[in-house]
């Protein structure tokens, strides 16, 4: 349950007169912290006891029937006292647990509260004996507290509540307010019936329910506005809030069934986060994104540069994989769009994928599992090898080439490299100066080059035929690079003794559509559904690397790992506004923004540039007090792309 009412005084031009007062009440449980104090003391009363689970459910269920409203509020309070058995002992810890679980929302805002102590009351149906110890933190006086008071015997039992207390009843927050007569408007907050009731009763001028810990669909019916944090409510009443903007603002959508700890990562952090199982076309992604802040993709969704003229409100595109051939990044850049991927999250994974099918296909496994499944007993060493000695051919050293060249070096296999970058060989590894003569070279080739278009089709019949007789094939980069019909020419005439390829030109959107590829069917192939990199290991570091990036950026700027962004890397913002300006790489753009502050007589604090060919990244940081002139301002400038203001 919780409350909010809040305390404004409004000035109006050239009338010294202070008017329309405005309170804050708050209640306590589910809105100020993110529980019920009730049932965290009954987990540390009956932590010893043998029916503590039954207990508990017993607790939480009258507590449901109390908020809804099909149990008086008294009947909740004794029963749940009696299942309780609870202890004065007890309290200390309970406020230690407390302090843990206050709101989120309610712990960004700690300046609000100091800044308004005097408006704020706290009115609950709680206890004072555990709300005073956690609000006191926050600033409001243990006079503005209004609850009830537990009653103990001689030995510290707690045996029940004052009675005579009107918060130990149904209505007794409306009555509550009607003795404290407070001269002004009252906005209340909460996610309980009893909060609604206030309004109800005429006591209140606005009812909010509050929805950042729990959503009573019975409440949401009565409120005049939905509040899924404080700063949403402090946004819409143009109070100043210690975010910008209200994060539940921010529209999240997650495509190709995206990690869940990566959904419950954006959702802690207060974003409107949609899921969607499957990859989308052109078309659905051109009418999905209009709303849209934030995408997260995998390897099937295409973002076009026609999709993202649909995309007005995207800030940051997140590609849950390594490559971002699939985004156009040249156009995420024209549009002021930060895009970040994750380019070693899932580096093991498909290392360890590799040297499995290299084993595999050099022991002639494959064949001889599908010739077992088909009752055939084929025991011989023909075609069987070990791997030790071989030389493995590896196109791409960047991350995942580079590490699988060190973690096969200890296999026994000698290693050679091709990239077109001059890189750095670990161990014994040697470089070589042309496809070509890596071809020649290798028993063993296995792709790992990016998406680039320039890439299209650059393992063809020529070069199959550089490779040694015999040879095994391995794929798991991306499946434009390789010509599928001459891959499979070679491996039925036999220069290709075997082959495992995870990616593919053309690849379903989701599992539920066919797989098409005249590689099915073909001997010793192993043919995989783009799952190199798909570990719980890997999905799991893939979740935690991209949404942080992405919120860094949202937070504070930073552009670390940016794909197609200058890099910066900013300090914490402290006792200032960071102002981000995006705009076209022109000369002149810097002296007009520190111009315009100039003009505005602004004193900047920190300031930070980086450019690339097509874009300019100004972080500007000025002190806390500003013209909102200014703003506009810096958004007028010309050739500017994308302006926020963080705080």
């Amino acid at each position: 349950m919780a409350l909010l009412c809040f305390y404004f005084v409004g000035k109006f031009r050239g009338v010294m007169q202070q008017k329309n007062n405005k309170y804050f009440v708050i209640d306590f449980d589910s809105t100020f912290t993110k529980v019920e104090a009730l049932d965290v003391l009954g987990e540390i009363a009956l932590e010893d006891e043998t029916d503590k689970e039954d207990r508990l459910r017993k607790i939480k269920e009258i507590t449901d029937e109390g908020m809804n409203g099909s149990l008086t509020f008294r009947e909740s309070l004794v029963k749940r006292l009696e299942i309780l058995d609870a202890h004065q002992k007890h309290l200390p810890r309970l406020v230690e647990e407390l302090k843990k679980q206050v709101s989120k929302s309610f712990k960004r805002n700690k300046e609000f509260f100091s800044s308004y102590s005097d408006k704020i009351f706290i009115i609950s149906n709680g206890f004072r004996d555990f709300i005073i110890p956690i609000v006191d933190e926050y600033h409001i006086k243990s006079e503005n507290v209004f609850a009830n008071s537990f009653e103990f015997d001689e030995s510290g039992n707690i045996t029940g509540f004052d009675q005579n207390n009107a918060l130990s009843v149904n209505g007794g927050k409306a009555e509550q307010l009607k003795q404290l007569n407070l001269p002004g408007d009252v906005y209340v907050i909460g996610d309980g019936y009893t909060d609604y009731e206030i309004k109800a009763a005429g006591m209140a001028n606005k009812f909010y329910a509050f929805t950042e810990n729990v959503k009573r669909e019975n409440v949401l019916d009565k409120a005049d506005h939905i509040a899924p944090s404080l700063d949403e409510f402090l946004y819409l009443n143009k109070m100043n809030t210690a975010i910008s903007y209200p994060k539940n603002r921010i529209n999240v959508l997650l495509l190709e069934n995206i990690h869940p700890y990566a959904v419950e990562l954006m959702k802690e952090e207060g974003y409107n986060v949609e899921v969607y199982p499957a990859g989308l076309d052109e078309d659905e992604l051109c009418e999905k994104i209009k709303n849209v802040s934030v995408l997260g993709i995998r390897s099937k969704t295409q973002v076009t540069a026609r999709v993202l003229e649909n995309a007005n409100r995207l800030i940051s595109i997140g590609a849950f994989c390594i490559g971002t051939n699939q985004i156009d990044l040249e156009a995420c850049l024209k549009k002021g769009v930060a895009v970040f991927n994750a380019p070693f999250s899932n580096t093991r994974s498909v290392v360890e994928m590799a040297l499995a099918e290299i084993i595999i296909l050099y022991r002639g496994l494959l064949d001889r599992a599908v010739a077992m499944h088909k009752g055939q007993w084929n025991k011989s060493a023909s075609g069987s090898y070990e791997i030790r000695g071989k030389n493995l051919g590896i196109v791409g050293y960047g991350n995942i080439g580079s590490q699988l060249s060190v973690v096969a070096e200890a296999l026994g296999l000698n290693v050679y490299y091709y990239d077109i970058v001059e890189k750095l060989a670990l161990g014994n590894a040697k470089k070589c100066n042309s496809l070509k003569e890596l071809f020649e070279k290798s028993h063993i080739v296995t792709l790992h080059i990016d998406g680039r278009k320039e890439n299209k089709n650059i393992i063809g019949e020529r070069e199959f035929q550089w490779m040694k007789e015999g040879v095994i094939f391995i794929n798991l980069s991306r499946g434009h690079v390789v010509d599928i019909t001459a891959l499979k020419n070679n491996i039925e005439s036999g220069k290709i003794a075997g082959t495992a390829i995870d990616v593919f030109p053309q690849e379903p959107k989701s599992n539920d559509e066919e797989f098409i590829s005249e590689l099915r069917g073909v001997r010793n192939t192993i043919l995989t559904p783009h799952v190199g990199g798909s570990t719980q290991e890997a999905q799991e570091n893939i979740a935690e690397f991209v949404p942080n990036k992405i919120m860094d950026y949202i937070n504070t700027g930073s552009t670390s790992n940016s794909v197609n962004f200058p890099n910066l890397q900013l300090p914490t913002l402290e006792n200032a506004h960071r102002l981000i300006h995006i705009h076209h790489n022109v000369p002149g753009i810097l002296a007009r923004i520190n111009q315009v502050l100039a003009d505005h007589q602004i004193n900047i604090v920190g300031q930070y540039l980086k450019t690339n060919e097509v874009i300019g990244y100004v972080i500007t940081d000025i002190d806390k007090e500003y013209d909102r002139e200014v703003i506009k301002a810096l958004r007028g400038i010309d050739h500017t792309i994308k302006f926020r203001v963080l705080y």
